[in-house]
């Protein structure tokens, strides 16, 4: 700001909020997984084999699951039991953390269930395995999903609040 000589004042504090994730973008990102999986099994049978699902795909997922989960917790504890301040850098890491594991969850998630139902009532020799590990992987990208939310929500601070 400037006074009205136009010497010039101490300068503003940029100030800004974020909205929290929109559940139609979750939706819309699990829609493209979903079709884009269900493609895949076609896509792949006319060119070659099609991908296996091994159990290191849903355990990457959970792992993930088990690092966002102990953030949000942490977080959580942090801003709203001890009403400590999250340093400005930090907080937008984790706020940015949350919205893109937010959307790759979705993402996978609707994938893997894509890939999964597109192996129903398939008369091959590993249908229902790729069947039933995909499914398990949707689980965990599901859960991912849901735990970006939670970190997303406990970056979350009233409006009340003082600023720094």
């Amino acid at each position: 700001m400037s006074d009205p000589l136009g010497t010039p004042g101490p300068p503003e504090e940029p100030g800004g909020s974020l909205r929290p994730t929109s559940p139609a973008a979750l939706t819309g990102w699990a829609v493209v997984g979903l079709v884009g999986g269900w493609l895949l099994h076609p896509l792949a049978d006319r060119w070659g084999t099609p991908p296996l699902v091994t159990w290191a795909q849903p355990l990457a997922l959970v792992l993930v699951v088990a690092i966002l989960g102990s953030t949000a917790w942490v977080t959580h504890r942090q801003v709203h039991v001890r009403r400590e301040r999250l340093e400005p850098q930090q907080a937008v890491n984790r706020l940015v953390l949350a919205r893109a594991c937010a959307y790759v969850g979705a993402l996978a998630a609707g994938g893997y269930l894509g890939y999964a139902v597109s192996w129903i009532g398939v008369p091959a020799e590993l249908a229902e395995q790729r069947a039933w590990r995909s499914a398990a992987a949707a689980l965990a990208g599901a859960g991912v999903a849901a735990t970006a939310l939670l970190l997303e929500r406990a970056c979350r601070v009233r409006s009340d609040d003082p600023a720094p």
